[in-house]
């Protein structure tokens, strides 16, 4: 039975009481089908499950007095969720092979002394849900509805309440309703009429929340006229069978006051609204026909209807009639207007702020593991052989779709759509593939940004250049002043001539200027290429670069001038096709869906007949699809052949085939020019990194150079103090002259032999006064230089080729052996840490003789391995 809440005065709600039941014992049925189906050791490894099903039942059946709503709702939830492991593993059934010995008995919720027992599983979910919205409700009355957030709160638990009992409709109430013994209040009309009901009470609260905040009238009349027909929908099933004889009059009589009172509601709110706009005829009527409703409403309505609930009806009674007598008299007086009949006058507009919650997350049973590895043989096998049966259909139905699809794309290529429509519109674009190396090209720069690379060739040349002439300035420098001292001292200046030390670092001077000859001459060759191939290549630079496509125009000259008829009708037809397409992507995923929903396994284990009449009435589920399916693959084909004759008169009409040639034409020009940028990029390429190697490489020798003339400075000093001195008669011993000193060539070890005495004279010249040997000169120990495709002018020995030429047929040889990165400005060492082994390195052991010059291995490739730069 319900009950009235004792709320406010016009706010008096309705709750549902749950249903109740007799006491069952489910663990031992339960177990005694596993042990006599699996064994006793399956029955213990789900003892556990077994266990909690069994004290879930007990807590059901004691009922809500002793725990809280919110308890008592989460246990109603998780009971249901475990029938729904029970429904798919444990067959109930009056059948002899099934648990026939299990029956539930349930009593009706407004009929308390009418019950019904099945020996099926139907009857109890039906039993669980209906009392899980009855909690809903009863947690809707039990907050505070007097203040905001109270009525916004009961408001989500009535929402929740219908969405358990639309559930309950949805999923159950057919199968919990079959047979004889049955309740009318788990019935899909019943379960119906409970939905419309609580959400008609969800609106309610949210009708005055809406007026707490003080809404406009247009608004309240709007939520309030919504409240009215839900309780309307509710009145309607309530005065029909199998319901009407099913109630208390005190329930129809409540619902039927509510609605009357929230019809007349929205009438007064929107009353309100219409005064403010002056329009006082259709105001005087809505007012009377409110006050028609509440009037027949007390007249009609059984008795047993709460006395706060007439009271609200006769406030808002009172409330219409004084509005409706000023109207009638500022009518009388001011507008004289004629007042429309009820009949005529539109509908008035509602606007619903609730729906039915949805259920199946809630109660979703697949995440819980109860009975998981409880499965019968015999149903697995016929799942699994289901499952292949389906698994065949989808294959098969998803094949039709692909190829569908395949067909379209490929018959469209043909026809050359869309893109001949595109074109006439402008909107043409490039093939993919070819618009990327377009796009590749734009990003580097463009054949506008190669003359930016050819006067990096300039500054690469000058820099090395300079570099060159830097240093045989300071090797002739050196060279002049021991010409000068040579004259000075004549016969005493015993050391060699500067041109006898230099003559190996002459020559790799004079191989690298040659080189930098023959590489501007390359670089001219580049140059003379870009100039060349510039008219080529600047299609290259046009932004986008389908504008230097040709067009497709219109006709000249048409003699009937059916154009646009025949191109909009190529593009509806295209239009269509494309809807087919989107329309096979929603059939597969439909098919998908519905696989993935398809679990027939509780019907497995509970199907008394054969399992192929099973499996033929489920698949017959995807007849329908399949139907579709080849009902849009014909219809695409039909469509095909109409896009084809369609397509044959505009391509006659727009000269197709010529705009094809042109196109070809354009497409060629461009991959031409992008071919000539690429191979003139790569050469410019090759030749910056050759200027860099080289300018590494200059630098490298500008060191040596460096200490050479370091070396010979201090030579220098030391034998002007040793002429001196045998000019001053200060020698100290017959045996010590100038060849004492070892003079190497530049490049070469050398070691300047003094003795102890001279040691003792000027101890300042030596790093370590242990040592009686002056640390010769040594060049470094050059790092390996990689291969580069180009031929270092200083490979040594060898005869050195003409520094590059431009190789236009064919891409250039990658380098053979790995360099560490180098980073330099130009003109700047390569290696700005660089040190010198002077004074560091070891003594020769007696009877060693000195390195040759320049025995080092060559840092360098030779010639053969030239890549670029060549003759």
């Amino acid at each position: 039975m319900a009950s009235p809440s004792s709320g406010t005065t016009s706010n008096i709600l309705l709750a549902i009481f749950e249903k109740k039941t007799n006491s069952l014992d489910l663990y031992r049925p339960l177990r005694n089908f596993i042990v006599i189906n699996y064994s006793e050791r399956e029955a213990q490894n789900v003892e556990d499950d077994l266990q909690t099903l069994k004290q879930l039942r007990s807590d059901v059946e004691r009922g809500g007095g002793s725990d809280s709503l919110s308890a008592r709702r989460d246990l109603l939830q998780n009971y249901y969720k475990a029938l729904c492991a029970v429904e798919s593993r444990f067959p109930i059934s009056p059948d002899k092979d099934h648990i026939n010995t299990v029956s539930f008995t349930w009593f009706d919720a407004f009929k308390n002394r009418q019950k019904a027992s099945q020996q099926n599983i139907h009857l109890e979910k039906a039993a669980v849900l209906f009392n899980l919205g009855a909690v809903h409700s009863q947690m809707g009355l039990s907050f505070d509805r007097s203040a905001v957030e109270g009525r916004r709160q009961a408001s989500h638990s009535f929402i929740a309440a219908a969405g358990a009992f639309a559930f309950l409709r949805d999923n159950v109430a057919m199968n919990a309703s079959v047979g004889s013994s049955t309740t009318l209040d788990v019935s899909v009309e019943c379960v119906g009429m409970l939905e419309r009901l609580m959400l008609a009470q969800a609106q309610e609260c949210v009708y005055e929340n809406t007026i707490a905040k003080g809404s406009s009238a247009g608004v309240c009349a709007k939520i309030s006229r919504q409240v009215g027909l839900f309780y309307e929908e509710a009145l309607a099933a309530l005065n029909v069978a199998p319901l009407n004889q099913h109630f208390d009059k005190a329930w129809i009589a409540h619902v039927q006051l509510k609605a009357a009172l929230f019809y007349a509601e929205a009438c007064y709110r929107y009353s309100l609204e219409l005064h403010e706009k002056e329009e006082i005829a259709e105001e005087i009527a809505r007012l009377k026909s409110g006050v028609n409703a509440l009037s027949e409403a007390k007249r009609s309505s059984p008795r047993g209807a709460p006395q706060q609930l007439l009271e609200a009806i006769n406030k808002l009674e009172t409330n219409i009639n004084h509005n409706l007598e000023r109207a009638v008299k500022e009518n009388d007086r001011v507008y004289l207007m004629r007042i429309p009949p009820a009949n005529s006058l539109p509908p008035l507009p509602a606007f619903s702020m609730v729906k039915p919650m949805p259920m199946n997350e809630v109660l979703d049973a697949s995440r819980d593991k109860m009975f998981a590895g409880l499965v019968p043989d015999n149903s697995a096998k016929a799942l699994s052989r289901y499952t292949e049966m389906l698994d065949d259909i989808i294959r098969t139905q998803a094949e039709k779709l692909q190829q569908g699809s395949e067909i379209a794309r490929v018959r469209l290529k043909e026809m050359d759509l869309p893109d001949s429509i595109l074109a006439l519109e402008g909107n043409f674009t490039l093939p993919p593939a070819l618009k990327e190396d377009v796009e590749a090209v734009q990003i580097c720069g463009g054949p506008a940004g190669l003359e930016g690379e050819l006067q990096q060739f300039k500054d690469l040349r000058r820099v090395n250049h300079e570099m060159l002439v830097q240093i045989e300035e300071q090797l002739q420098k050196e060279a002049i002043e021991d010409l000068q001292f040579r004259n000075q001292y004549g016969t005493r200046w015993t050391r060699p001539q500067s041109s006898t030390l230099t003559k190996n670092l002459q020559d790799r001077l004079n191989k690298f200027a040659a080189n930098l000859k023959q590489a501007a001459e390359s670089d001219a060759r580049i140059e003379r290429s870009v100039r060349e191939h510039s008219a080529l290549m600047s299609i290259l630079d046009r932004r986008p670069i389908e504008s230097a496509l040709p067009t497709l125009a219109r006709p000249i000259m048409s003699l009937d001038a059916n154009e646009d008829a025949i191109v909009g009708g190529l593009k509806q037809s295209l239009r269509q096709l494309e809807t087919l397409g989107a329309q096979r992507a929603g059939l597969e995923d439909m098919l998908k869906e519905m696989k993935r929903k398809d679990d027939i396994l509780p019907k497995l284990m509970t199907y008394t007949g054969s399992q192929e009449d099973l499996f033929r009435k489920e698949i017959s589920k995807y007849d329908s699809i399949c139907q579709e399916i080849a009902q849009n693959l014909e219809a695409q084909e039909q469509l095909l052949m109409q896009i084809q004759a369609q397509n044959d008169e505009f391509a006659a009409l727009f000269n197709l085939e010529d705009y094809k040639a042109s196109r070809e034409k354009g497409y060629r020009h461009i991959e031409a020019a992008i071919a000539k940028f690429r191979e003139i990029k790569e050469n410019i390429n090759e030749g910056l990194k050759f200027y860099v190697t080289l300018q590494d490489a200059i630098t490298i020798v500008k060191q040596q150079c460096d200490d050479f003339v370091m070396t010979r400075n201090i030579q220098c000093r030391e034998m002007i103090d040793d002429v001196q001195r045998q000019i001053s008669g200060l020698s100290f011993q017959d045996g010590k002259s100038s060849a004492g000193y070892s003079f190497p060539s530049a490049g070469q070890p050398h070691q300047a032999q003094r003795s102890n005495s001279q040691q003792q004279l000027d101890p300042g010249n030596m790093p370590n006064s242990s040592h009686p040997q002056t640390r010769p000169y040594q060049p470094p120990q050059q790092p390996t230089m990689p291969a580069y495709a180009q031929t270092p002018p200083y490979a040594s020995q060898q005869q050195v080729p003409p520094p590059y030429q431009v190789p236009v047929s064919s891409p250039y040889p990658p380098a053979q052996q790995q360099q560490p990165a180098v980073s330099h400005e130009y003109g700047q060492p390569a290696y700005p840490g660089w040190r010198g082994p002077y004074y560091s390195a070891p003594p020769q052991q007696p009877g060693s003789m000195p390195r040759p010059p320049y025995t080092v291995p060559s840092p360098y490739p030779p010639s053969h391995q030239s890549g670029y730069y060549r003759q």
